[in-house]
C-alpha cells in the first residue's frame, strides 16, 4: 500500500509539471501530437488488439455479459473510429488563449478574461478502452495533463493504448507525463488517486452510479458528477401527435442501454385516451415493456402497472415507464421528484407552454419536439466530449474543450494606483 501510494503521488506530481510545459503549446504543436496518436493507431493495430484479447479472454472467463464484453472490444471498427475522432479533434477550435470581454474601465484599465486549461485532469472510468484515446486526445487539445485510470477488465488495452499516445508524445517532443496510465488493477489506487489535490485539478468519473458515488464520497478534488440519466418526454395536449411517435421511439429505442435514453413518458390526460393506444402498439412493435399509472393501465391492457420503486429508474433496457398527468404543472412537480437533471422534453406546439417548460425544468439539457439523444457532445456542437455534467459547477451538460478550461481576468494598465 505504502508503495502504491508513493507510486501514484509521483505520477501526479509529474502530471502536474507536464501540465505546465502544455501551457505553451501551440495550436499546431497539439494538432500535429494529434494526428501521430492517430497513424500510430493505426500502425500499432496488431499490437493493440492483442492485449485486447488477453482482456476478452479473461472477461469471458470470469463470465462478463455479451454487452460487457462487446464494450470491451477493440474491434477494427472501433479503432478506425478512434483513429477518426483523433483527427476530429484535431478539426476543432483551439480555446486555450481566447481572450474575451475587453472592456476599458473609468481609470483607463483595460480588463478581459483569458480562456486558460485547468492543469490535471484525474480520469476514472469502466469498461471502454477506447475511453482512454478519447479522453486523452480532449484534455490535450485543451492544454490538460491526464491521469487515467482504468477498469480492471481493460487493464491489457488501456496499457497498451497508452503506450502508443506516450510514443506519439515523445515523437513530437512532448512530455510523455502529460498522458499517463495508473497501471495496477488494485482498487485502492482509486482512493489514493482522490487524495492528490495538491495535484489534481479535477476528477471526472465515468461508469456506474456505484463508481460515481464512491468518488463523489471519498474524492478531496472537485468531481464533475453525473450519476444517472432518467430522462423524460412530456407529451402536452397541444404536441403534433404524428411527430410525437417518432421522437419516442427513437429516445426510447435506437440505444435504450445509454443515459440519453427515454425512462420516462408523461401524457396530458386529454390526448392519453387517444393516444396512448396507438403509441403503445408502435413501442410494442419495437419490444418495449411499459410500466404505467392506474390511468394508463386503464386505457391500454398491456401496460403493466408500476410500482413506487419503478419511477425514477434508469433502466437502461427496452423497459419504460408511462404516467398520465393533468397538465404542465403536475408534469413539473414529477420531473422535479425523479428526473436526474440531465435531458427533459416537450413535446407540443404551444409556443408559451414549450417556453415555460424550458424556463422551469432544471436539466442539463431542456427540448422541444425532438430526442433525448441529441443530449451528446458530437450532436450539440461540441464535436465530441469527455462526459455529461447533471450538476452546475463547473460545467452542466456535455463537456467538450471549452469545458475543459477555465479563464482567468487579464488587465492591461499604464501605472494606475488604486486610491
Amino acid at each position: 500500500m505504502a508503495d502504491l501510494a508513493e507510486d501514484i503521488r509521483y505520477m501526479a506530481e509529474r502530471a502536474k509539471k507536464a501540465a505546465r510545459s502544455l501551457v505553451n503549446l501551440s495550436t499546431e504543436a497539439k494538432n500535429n501530437v494529434l494526428l501521430q496518436m492517430a497513424a500510430s493507431i493505426n500502425e500499432k493495430r496488431d499490437f493493440i488488439q492483442t492485449e485486447n484479447q488477453k482482456d476478452l479472454l479473461a472477461g469471458r472467463k470470469k463470465g462478463l455479459s455479451d454487452a460487457m464484453l462487446d464494450r470491451l472490444e477493440l474491434s477494427d471498427k472501433v479503432i478506425d473510429a478512434m483513429s477518426a475522432g483523433l483527427v476530429e479533434v484535431v478539426a476543432l477550435p483551439d480555446p486555450v488563449g481566447e481572450i474575451t470581454n475587453m472592456v476599458k474601465r473609468p481609470n483607463g484599465l483595460m480588463v478581459g478574461r483569458m480562456r486558460i486549461p485547468l492543469g490535471v485532469i484525474g480520469m476514472i472510468y469502466e469498461s471502454r478502452p477506447n475511453v482512454t484515446v478519447d479522453a486523452a486526445a480532449l484534455c490535450l487539445k485543451a492544454g490538460n495533463a491526464i491521469l487515467l485510470r482504468g477498469g480492471s477488465e481493460a487493464i491489457h488495452s488501456n496499457r497498451a493504448l497508452s503506450q502508443v499516445l506516450q510514443g506519439a508524445l515523445e515523437s513530437q517532443g512532448i512530455a510523455t507525463d502529460a498522458i499517463q496510465l495508473i497501471p495496477v488493477t488494485d482498487r485502492e489506487a482509486v482512493t489514493v488517486m482522490l487524495k492528490q489535490e495538491e495535484c489534481l485539478d479535477l476528477i471526472i468519473p465515468r461508469g456506474g452510479e456505484g463508481l460515481i458515488r464512491f468518488v463523489s464520497e471519498n474524492s478531496r478534488i472537485p468531481v464533475l458528477k453525473h450519476y444517472k440519466g432518467v430522462c423524460h418526454i412530456y407529451v402536452d395536449s397541444d404536441a403534433d401527435l404524428e411527430k410525437a411517435t417518432p421522437v419516442i421511439v427513437n429516445s426510447k429505442v435506437q440505444r435504450p442501454g445509454v443515459c440519453n435514453a427515454l425512462e420516462g413518458l408523461l401524457i396530458h390526460e386529454e390526448i392519453a385516451g387517444s393516444y396512448l393506444p396507438v403509441l403503445a402498439a408502435e413501442l410494442k412493435k419495437h419490444g418495449v415493456k411499459l410500466l404505467g399509472c392506474s390511468k394508463a393501465v386503464a386505457i391500454v391492457s398491456n401496460i403493466h402497472l408500476a410500482s413506487e420503486e419503478d419511477w425514477g429508474t434508469e433502466f437502461l433496457s427496452l423497459c419504460l415507464c408511462v404516467k398520465v398527468v393533468s397538465d404542465l404543472d403536475e408534469a413539473f412537480a414529477y420531473i422535479n421528484k425523479y428526473g436526474s437533471q440531465h435531458t427533459e422534453i416537450i413535446l407540443t406546439e404551444n409556443y408559451s407552454k414549450a417556453q415555460q417548460f424550458i424556463t422551469e425544468v432544471d436539466a442539463s439539457a431542456v427540448m422541444v419536439n425532438a430526442s433525448t439523444r441529441f443530449n451528446d457532445g458530437g450532436q450539440l456542437g461540441l464535436g465530441t466530449e469527455i462526459g455529461i455534467s447533471t450538476t452546475k459547477l463547473h460545467a452542466y451538460g456535455p463537456m467538450g474543450l471549452e469545458e475543459l478550461t477555465t479563464r482567468k481576468f487579464v488587465v492591461y494598465g499604464q501605472g494606475q494606483v488604486r486610491s
